[in-house]
């Protein structure tokens, strides 16, 4: 499988939880109580905005 480097841009929801976004794909947005639940759920998003784009 081939590897990217992403860039995550994240900020500090006012409740308390991590929001983000993957700076290269804007469509894969997420948020996480802590920065590694963020960071999963990113990769969910991504993969779940490659399979519809791929099925499209």
């Amino acid at each position: 499988m081939n590897k990217m480097e992403l860039t995550m841009m994240v900020e500090k929801g006012e409740n308390g939880y991590f929001v983000g976004q993957i700076v290269e794909y804007p469509a894969a947005l997420s948020q996480g109580k802590t920065i590694e639940e963020l960071e999963k759920n990113l990769k969910d998003a991504l993969k779940l905005f490659l399979q519809v784009q791929k099925d499209q």
